[in-house]
């Protein structure tokens, strides 16, 4: 009788660990996971096979157990997948990591509306400037925590987009009516922001690097927003949010650095003489309050890319040993610790160098009417244009989410991936809706308190209450109580900034040079 070796009776092929589908997406990139230690000091559905449980089975049996115990606790809660998410440039890569999640929340967290925070401490003053700003940075840390926790509440489920969360939270209906439209305004509101506050910023460059020799025949400021436009075209062709991350890294670089020249360039000028710190009033009550619930907006506005924390974490593997929440918080973490160097010294320092002189442009207005004379060119250039890459970059990661609308749209209609020249053809519509935008409502730069209020609930309200109804905490108890009354303090005060928002716009954007008979 022919004996075989006992592993030779049963030939078992070893289960691959992979927990998504590997489909080749347009840009023909793949999002493998990868490989996780087989160690683990937490408890897991299998952590019943152990090696003494195991010991005194045959090999075969043994070999199936651990290929089992492998692939249960890589896929592990068993995530349903949306086959059309590996066609849409937000899921399109999953290979994300904590480094990734860093440079993306830094270039949507810094930027051009930190250099308005002064403007909001001349209305404020000291201890109210410094008391609202420290409020609004821990409020918007817990609610990105909450927003982190949440993405993978339910079991099998993997909320990818922020809309997503809402809808489960509030329903279907509800949650499109209350996430869409500040998410979408946040989205192309900022694009558009951009364009207007980069085509400015390479005007001035383009001012402070040629001088006289170019003043014959310059470009019009629409013709800058142009110019800025086109290279945003140009470098929103990258596929997906994963393939940004230079860019992302490139931005955040550039925000720190300016945001730093910025206010060392200020504090190092001697101050104006009649310089004051006292808080700007109104001839009215009234008008007082308003300017106020302004200023308080502009602190608010200062806190965005809570509409982008759910897209930056989808594009992270997720298993049960390594949830996608634990890199995505700390790369957080060391976005939002430089984010607090940044916005902490500008308002600080900027309100000390110009105190309620400061101009409503902020910052670079600031040196420009103080100190365009008294800073060395070659600081102000290198100044003006750490600015332009920074709006570059951040262009690129607040438009994806409008990318990523639009070739859903396109993929759930033809049930097949948009082709490059359909992507290319969707980004290029995006960027001149926005440069039209940009060039009919050219005051749009200007409004970042009512930016500030219509937007606060995305990052001061909407997690609170998707905090409660998902996870669903004892009713009247301190953690129930607690969700609710700070979701509609921000809903409250979301209310207020708006209406402050408006009447900064009736008092001061109708003196706009077009209503004017010249």
């Amino acid at each position: 009788m022919d004996e075989r070796p006992e592993t030779e009776l049963i030939s078992i092929p070893a289960t691959p660990r992979v927990s998504t589908p590997e489909i080749l997406t347009p840009s023909g990139q793949r999002s493998p996971r990868p490989a996780t230690k087989s160690s683990s000091a937490a408890w897991t559905p299998t952590s019943f096979i152990s090696p003494r449980f195991l010991s005194p089975i045959g090999t075969p049996m043994k070999r199936v157990l651990v290929n089992m115990k492998g692939y249960l606790e890589e896929v592990g809660h068993l995530t349903k997948l949306n086959p059309q998410d590996a066609w849409l440039p937000i899921t399109e890569s999953r290979n994300g990591n904590a480094h990734y999640a860093a440079f993306h929340n830094l270039n949507a967290g810094v930027g051009f509306q930190a250099l308005v925070l002064p403007v909001a401490f001349a209305f404020l003053g000291w201890s109210w400037g410094i008391l609202s700003l420290t409020i609004a940075y821990i409020w918007q840390l817990y609610t990105l925590w909450i927003l982190v926790q949440l993405h993978e509440a339910v079991p099998g489920k993997r909320y990818n987009r922020y809309v997503e969360l809402a809808q489960a939270a509030f329903g279907e209906r509800l949650g499109v009516w209350l996430a869409l439209f500040p998410t979408v305004y946040l989205s192309a509101g900022t694009a558009t922001a951009l364009i207007l506050i980069g085509g400015e910023t390479m005007k001035l460059f383009f001012q402070i690097v040629c001088g006289p020799l170019c003043a014959s025949n310059p470009l019009t400021t629409v013709e800058w927003y142009l110019v800025f436009t086109s290279l945003c075209i140009v470098l929103s062709q990258l596929p997906n949010l994963n393939s940004i991350a230079g860019l992302s890294l490139i931005g955040a670089v550039t925000a720190i650095t300016y945001s730093t020249m910025v206010w060392v360039l200020s504090v190092s000028q001697p101050r104006p003489v009649t310089i004051s710190y006292e808080p700007l009033s109104m001839p009215s009550l009234s008008g007082s309050v308003f300017s106020v619930l302004n200023a308080l907006g502009i602190v608010a506005f200062a806190f965005r890319g809570h509409n982008l924390v759910l897209e930056i974490q989808s594009t992270m593997p997720s298993t049960f040993k390594h949830p996608a929440h634990v890199p995505m918080w700390r790369g957080a973490k060391v976005s939002y610790f430089f984010i607090a160097l940044c916005i902490f010294p500008i308002s600080i320092g900027g309100f000390w160098a110009y105190g309620n002189l400061m101009p409503s442009g902020g910052m670079l207005a600031a040196l420009d009417e103080f100190h365009i004379h008294d800073i060395p060119r070659g600081l102000l250039a290198t100044a003006f244009l750490l600015v332009v890459f920074s709006c570059l970059s951040s262009f690129q990661i607040y438009s994806m989410p409008a990318f990523d609308s639009f070739e859903a749209g396109y993929t759930s209609r033809t049930n097949k991936p948009c082709s490059i020249w359909v992507r290319s053809g969707f980004r290029v519509f995006f960027g001149f809706v926005s440069f039209f935008i940009g060039v009919a409502l050219p005051f749009l730069s200007s409004l970042a308190g009512l930016l500030g209020g219509l937007t606060l609930p995305v990052t001061f309200a909407y997690p609170c209450f998707m905090w409660v109804l998902i996870k669903k905490p004892a009713k009247y108890s301190f953690n129930w109580y607690f969700h609710w009354g700070l979701g509609w303090l921000g809903v409250a005060f979301s209310l207020a900034f708006s209406i402050g928002g408006i009447w900064s716009m009736v008092t001061q954007g109708l003196k706009l040079k077009f209503f004017s008979p010249n």
